[in-house]
């Protein structure tokens, strides 16, 4: 075997891992993460100190620094691994104009959308008021923001939208991956899993922001 093909052999197995682990990642821990998060986030509807309980609040500092490092951790893996992905995209939308290539389309445009409002997310919402301010985010804030900075609201509501789709789309291609959906029948039962999974998460996403933008009043 020459060393061509062996060194080719070795790029299709790390490929490969790299596919897997970064589907992997996607649905847990960050998958599970993100719908417990957004469930969190519902407490708005019972007033400032029910949401600060349930999504700023932390039993031990340590408690919190393992939070980060489950979440951020596998975070920033997928991120990495998505970005390789969207440079090798090749998309084929004007030849062959299938839903399942709008939907290679879609997942690869929310990725994008997503990257930069989890960053803003993170800094304003998790970094900057520990960092700047000393303190974790106060309630008063975020309603404030989400009711009186339209700019603020309109990020969070295509943010958490492009969420859920990337999530639930994410939740097919990791089942077809993994060899989990391999029939049709399978196929079609994990896509309608998949719309299900969008349509509760953007309704649970959009209800909390509904209750903090009207806390802001």
């Amino acid at each position: 075997m020459s060393a061509e093909t062996i060194d080719a052999s070795r790029g299709a197995r790390r490929t490969f891992v790299a596919s897997r682990l970064g589907s992997l990642l996607a649905v847990a821990p960050l998958g599970v993460w993100t719908v417990n998060h957004v469930w969190d986030n519902l407490a708005a509807f019972q007033g400032a100190e029910a949401w600060q309980a349930s999504v700023t609040d932390h039993a031990h500092p340590v408690a919190h620094g393992v939070t980060l490092l489950v979440v951020l951790l596998p975070l920033v893996i997928h991120t990495v691994w998505g970005l390789g992905r969207l440079k090798s995209m090749r998309p084929n939308n004007e030849r062959y104009g299938y839903f399942a290539n709008l939907r290679y389309i879609l997942q690869r445009a929310s990725a994008v959308g997503v990257l930069f409002f989890l960053g803003a997310h993170i800094w304003l919402a998790l970094l900057r008021p520990r960092l700047l301010l000393g303190h974790a985010e106060a309630f008063s804030d975020i309603s404030h923001e989400m009711h009186h900075h339209m700019p603020t609201l309109v990020v969070y509501l295509l943010g958490t939208l492009g969420v859920a789709y990337h999530l639930a789309n994410g939740i097919g291609t990791f089942s077809m991956g993994w060899g989990l959906a391999a029939s049709r029948k399978s196929i079609r039962t994990i896509e309608r899993l998949s719309y299900l999974v969008f349509v509760v998460l953007l309704a649970m996403s959009w209800g909390a922001i509904y209750a903090l933008w009207r806390a802001g009043t």
